[in-house]
């Protein structure tokens, strides 16, 4: 396992303490948990997922990136 140091706000750093007493967990497994729930992936997962998305969608490949580009520019636009 690979190991990683950070610098994270004091106030966000006492609240990861804090969570992680409370849940009766470790720093590292809530960390881990929100990686994971952010979607963080290695590039083969992700395709993997993707994959399975557009197989589950019936859609074109061509359409499932229009699509995605689409949805992309919506969130990037400024309001």
């Amino acid at each position: 396992m690979s190991r990683l140091t950070i610098t994270l706000d004091d106030d966000l750093h006492r609240a990861l303490k804090e969570t992680a007493a409370r849940q009766g967990r470790s720093i590292n497994s809530i960390i881990e948990e929100s990686l994971i729930f952010r979607g963080i992936r290695d590039r083969a997962s992700a395709a993997k997922l993707v994959e399975k998305a557009r197989q589950k969608a019936q859609m074109r490949e061509q359409d499932a990136m229009d699509l995605a580009i689409a949805e992309t520019r919506k969130v990037r636009r400024p309001q």
